[in-house]
This record gives structure tokens, C-alpha cells and sequence, in this order.
């Protein structure tokens, strides 16, 4: 008897031991963020665009995986070159059920538009999805225009009654068409639309003389064979137009990238932005997601964490120098 109950205290405290281990998992589990409401994940730019585009891709994975218990709902805020964005995200501190997507305007729009009281250093970084690549684009129409010089000479031709259309006042879009007019000597002018894939439109429909429009932007134009690239703004030829030049190769220093990063309102939680790390970590090694980045020539790896915020500071110090450069900002 005495053998018996000895071994059935020892099972009950072994039993004890295992409830409390038990039960403090599950607390453990419970404290760990979950969302509770539907996602907002804004974008920072209109329909149709790369950033769109990706994020409507984003949404898919995660329905179709059910790698979340709510629904993910994107919401368009291209308004005054991202501001709409940065400032709606803002007024959002401490929510830790939206989340942006973001373009260069990122940098550039807290920079040309100080009122706006946004530091990038207050947002929470998630993840970096992926760097975006630009190429000089015509229309296929110009049968005049097949390489550099030739847009050179054209451009040249038609002084400041060429259109370089663009996706926003001293965006992206408005750097690059700075650099070409001042390392060719052109007078082109720059017209901004909201959103890549208006502007991917303007030159199809030969409203635009050129763009430097992303390649998930323009490829259905590319591939009806309506639109051609002249060269690509990387370090080397993009495996898909393994034809068209680099502006390195043309004898032109510049090399230029978009982040297409997944950043939370400032404030959230720690548990909230570890979710949402590991979400998007899921996301950037699914399938469909590698395969969308190989088709649209999508570089760059997984930024998570301080990585990501010093990437962030260092390209906002890049963007800065741009923007005095090209006269957006005083120095």
C-alpha cells in the first residue's frame, strides 16, 4: 500500500508538474499577438502600380495559405507623392492592425514636405519584401527610337515639349528623369500621374513620350510588344531583357533600386511586429512569391528588424543628397 500511494504521489506531482508547464505555454501562448480585426495594408501609391500590384499579390498568399485568422484589406492612399499615407499611418500609433507598403516616397516625402511631422525612424520595421528595378521606356511606335542615343537625339529635338510621365513631384520617377536631363543635356519635362500603372498607360497610349516606369509595371505593354525598354537603371542586365543595356554600360554612373517594404505604425507592440515579421517571412518564402519577384525582375533579399531600420537610414541620407542636388531641398 505504501508503495502504491508513493507512486501515486509521484504521478499526481508529476501530473502537477505537467498542468503548470502546461498551463504556462498556454499563457505563453496567449500573451503572443494575434489579430483580432481585419488588416489594413495601405499602399502608398494608386491602383494598377508595382506597389499595388504586389500587394494585392501579398493578399492572395496569405488567403490562400491561411496564414492569418482575419482578412488582409488593401487600401489605396496615393495621395501628395505618399503623404496621404505617411500621415494616415501616423495618426495610427499604437494600432497594431495596419501596416503600409511602401515606395522611395517613403524618403523623399518626409524630406520635401517637413510640416508633416513624420520621422521614418518612429514606423516599425517588418520587412523588406523586395528592391524594385526601372528601365527607360518609349513606344513602340518610335521606330526612330531603338537604343540611348537615339532617345538622346529625339529628346534633344523636342526640348521641353518632350513628356516624361511620372509617378509624383520629386519621386522616383522625377530623380531619374532629373538625372537623364542632366548627364544628356535634355530639357524634358516631367508630368506626374498617381499610380505606375496610369503612367505605364500614358505610354501606350502615346500621351507620354517616355517613362522609367518598373518592369511589373509595363510588362503587358512589353509583351503585347506596344512598349520597349532602352536601358535598365542596375548594376547588370535583367535576365528578362537580356537585350537592353545597362546606363553602366553606356558609360553612366547611376544605379538605382525602389524598396517595396512592409512597415507597421509606429508604436505597435513587440508581439504585434513579431507576428507580422513572421507572417511576411512566410510570404517572402512561398512559391508564388519567388516566382512573382524572378517574373518581375524583383531583386534584393529579406530585411527584417535593425537591418532594415539602418537600411532606412541610409537610403533616406541617399535620398536626401538627391533631393539638394536636383534643388527639391535646401541643403
Amino acid at each position: 500500500m505504501k508503495i502504491l500511494r508513493r507512486k501515486l504521489i509521484v504521478q499526481g506531482l508529476a501530473l502537477g508538474a505537467g498542468l503548470a508547464v502546461s498551463l504556462g505555454m498556454a499563457s505563453t501562448a496567449l500573451a503572443e499577438f494575434q489579430p483580432q480585426k481585419p488588416i489594413e495594408f495601405v499602399v502608398m501609391a494608386g491602383k494598377g502600380g508595382g506597389a499595388d500590384k504586389a500587394v494585392r499579390l501579398m493578399q492572395s498568399i496569405i488567403a490562400k495559405h491561411k496564414m492569418a485568422p482575419v482578412p488582409v484589406t488593401p487600401i489605396n492612399k496615393p495621395g501628395g507623392s505618399g503623404a496621404e499615407a505617411l500621415v494616415y499611418m501616423k495618426g495610427k500609433k499604437g494600432d497594431n492592425h495596419t501596416i503600409m507598403f511602401t515606395l522611395n516616397s517613403f524618403y523623399t516625402t518626409p524630406l520635401r514636405q517637413p510640416a508633416l511631422g513624420v520621422d521614418i525612424t518612429t514606423f516599425t520595421p517588418v520587412a523588406r519584401m523586395a528592391e524594385d528595378t526601372f528601365l527607360l521606356w518609349v513606344n513602340s511606335d518610335r521606330k526612330d527610337i531603338n537604343n540611348v542615343s537615339d532617345f538622346v537625339k529625339a529628346a534633344k529635338a523636342k526640348g521641353n515639349g518632350w513628356i516624361m510621365a511620372g509617378t509624383g513631384k520629386s519621386s522616383e520617377d522625377n530623380l531619374l528623369t532629373d538625372f537623364l536631363n542632366t548627364a544628356y543635356d535634355l530639357k524634358m519635362k516631367y508630368v506626374p500621374y498617381k499610380g505606375g500603372g496610369k503612367v505605364a498607360k500614358e505610354l501606350a497610349g502615346n500621351n507620354a513620350d517616355s517613362t522609367v516606369n518598373n518592369p511589373s509595371e509595363q510588362l503587358g505593354f512589353f509583351e503585347a510588344g506596344t512598349t520597349k525598354p532602352l536601358a535598365a537603371f542596375t548594376p547588370k542586365r535583367l535576365p528578362m531583357f537580356k537585350d537592353t543595356p545597362t546606363f553602366a554600360e553606356l558609360g553612366q554612373d547611376m544605379v538605382y533600386f525602389m524598396q517595396r517594404t512592409v512597415v507597421g505604425a509606429p508604436g505597435m507592440s513587440a508581439d504585434a511586429e513579431a507576428y507580422y515579421v513572421g507572417l511576411f517571412t512566410e510570404v517572402f518564402n512561398s512559391d508564388e512569391w519567388q516566382t512573382y519577384r524572378k517574373k518581375k525582375s524583383l531583386q534584393g533579399d529579406l530585411l527584417t528588424g535593425k537591418p532594415l531600420m539602418d537600411y532606412w537610414k541610409n537610403e533616406r541620407e541617399i535620398h536626401k543628397n538627391m533631393l539638394i542636388k536636383m534643388g527639391a531641398i535646401s541643403g
